[in-house]
């Protein structure tokens, strides 16, 4: 897989322990440390039994690498020809992302070569400059932590000028669009970027500097925990290795019970809920949600709803 969240980090963490091994032998905790500072937690569930067993033939007995050099990556041309199409999407350009090292490189696929279902077709307009400078500026202002003073075009074409602490961008795939959270304001938090027609830094003062205390730190942080999700996994036809790479963009730890049995906890946003009841079912039998009596409710209604539609039992359990 290419840049895959989940084995990406395999691979750094992996590179970083043969490179101390190239050095010195390393030890298991050393093992575990690097581990837990390169990836994920779950991690140590695959990464130091690989090593430690030889599955994975890169260490000796001694804890020695058989390699005579430190480990390197260079991206192959198969991953600089995926960045350079990546890079081409007018999304990604709003961040302003250089291709420095690219400009020769023939991207994998074009923009145009992409069909996405689904989708309402008035997205946004990345392509407008006005557009792509008031995004870079309230990037910034996220970046900086300083309020903005926005005027914004509601539905019945009439501006509105607001004076608000920005707390996290968000983006909607089915709407195709950019919207930004914000707190201060009575006339509300979300603002659709594609009605903003003007918006500058403003001056951190008053109910905004409250409002930054209040933020700080990092918004993100609170947000991703606002739900969890506990549930048991049997170790069957590999579903421990598709749970963490179905579950990997989110927050998660995992417990090993025994040899097949693992307990897994998943933290998500309240938007992202009716896509984690599809993908808990799409473990069948091998997954059981333990907690919370909530989720469990919404997945014995889609497994109901299901029934009715099939007009037969469904064989998922909950």
């Amino acid at each position: 897989m290419i840049f895959s969240e989940l084995y990406g980090v395999y691979y750094n963490a992996v590179a970083k322990i043969l490179k101390a091994a190239t050095q010195r032998p390393v030890t298991r905790q050393q093992m575990q440390d690097i581990v837990k500072e390169q990836a994920f937690s779950e991690s140590l569930l695959a990464i130091e039994p690989a090593l430690l067993t030889g599955r994975w033939p890169l260490l000796r007995p001694n804890g020695t690498a058989i390699l005579q050099h430190a480990p390197d990556m260079p991206l192959t041309m198969l991953e600089k020809r995926w960045l350079k199409a990546i890079l081409l999407d007018a999304r990604v350009r709003l961040f302003d992302c250089g291709m420095e090292g690219l400009e020769e490189v023939v991207p994998l696929f074009l923009p145009e070569d992409v069909t996405i279902f689904d989708q309402y077709a008035d997205g946004d307009p990345y392509e407008d400059e006005a557009y792509i400078r008031h995004f870079r500026i309230i990037l910034n202002a996220l970046k900086e932590r300083h309020p903005l003073a926005i005027d914004v075009k509601n539905r019945k074409g009439t501006c509105t000028h607001m004076n608000v602490m920005p707390e996290y961008l968000e983006y909607s795939e089915k709407d195709d669009k950019f919207r930004l959270i914000t707190s201060g304001c009575h006339y509300g938090r979300v603002v659709n970027l594609a009605r903003i027609q003007f918006v500058k830094p403003g001056k951190l003062e008053g109910k905004m500097a409250e409002w930054a205390k209040k933020l700080a730190p990092c918004p993100k942080e609170g947000r991703e925990k606002k739900k969890s999700l506990v549930f048991e996994l049997y170790d069957g036809r590999n579903a421990l290795e598709r749970a963490l790479l179905h579950f990997a963009h989110f927050e998660k730890e995992a417990e090993k019970v025994d040899e097949k049995h693992y307990r897994v906890r998943v933290n998500y946003n309240k938007e992202d809920e009716t896509e984690m009841v599809i993908r808990v079912l799409s473990f069948g039998p091998f997954l059981r949600v333990v907690e919370p009596e909530g989720f469990v409710e919404l997945v014995r209604g889609r497994l109901a709803s299901q029934y009715i539609l099939d007009g037969q039992p469904d064989s998922r359990q909950e």
